[in-house]
C-alpha cells in the first residue's frame, strides 16, 4: 500500500508562481513512476504531469509544457510540480499518483494505482 500526502497549494495571481509537493509512504519511492492530475469544477480529471522512477523521462500535457516542471527526489519520498505562469484555467484540485511500472510516463488515470487526497489551486485573474 501506497499513501501520497500532496501540498503546496493556495491562492495566486495570474503569473504567479507554486510548488506542488508529494510525499509518498508505504512501499520503496523509487519503485514507481508518478503523475500529476487535475480536476476543474465541472470537469474530466486530466493529465498534467509525469515522471519515470529515475526522473530520467518526464512528460506534460500540452496545455503547461514550457510553464510547468516535474521532478522528484527519492532520497525524500517527494515529487514536486513547480508551477510558473500561472492562467485562471490552471485552477482545479491537483492529485499526485503513483503507477507501480517504473519505466513508463502513463497519461490515463486508469493506469495509476494510488492517488493522494488532492490539494486546490486557486489562480484569480
Amino acid at each position: 500500500q501506497v499513501q501520497l500526502v500532496e501540498s503546496g497549494g493556495g491562492l495566486v495571481q495570474a503569473g504567479g508562481s507554486l510548488r506542488l509537493s508529494c510525499v509518498a509512504s508505504g512501499h520503496t519511492f523509487s519503485s514507481y513512476a508518478m503523475g500529476w492530475f487535475r480536476q476543474a469544477p465541472g470537469k474530466e480529471r486530466e493529465f498534467v504531469a509525469g515522471i519515470t522512477w529515475s526522473g530520467g523521462s518526464t512528460v506534460y500535457a500540452d496545455s503547461v509544457k514550457g510553464r510547468f516542471a516535474i521532478s522528484r527526489d527519492n532520497a525524500k519520498n517527494t515529487v514536486y510540480l513547480q508551477m510558473n505562469s500561472l492562467k485562471p484555467d490552471d485552477t482545479a484540485v491537483y492529485y499526485c499518483a503513483a503507477d507501480l511500472t517504473p519505466l513508463r510516463v502513463a497519461i490515463f488515470g486508469s493506469d495509476y494505482d494510488y492517488w493522494g487526497q488532492g490539494t486546490q489551486v486557486t489562480v484569480s485573474s
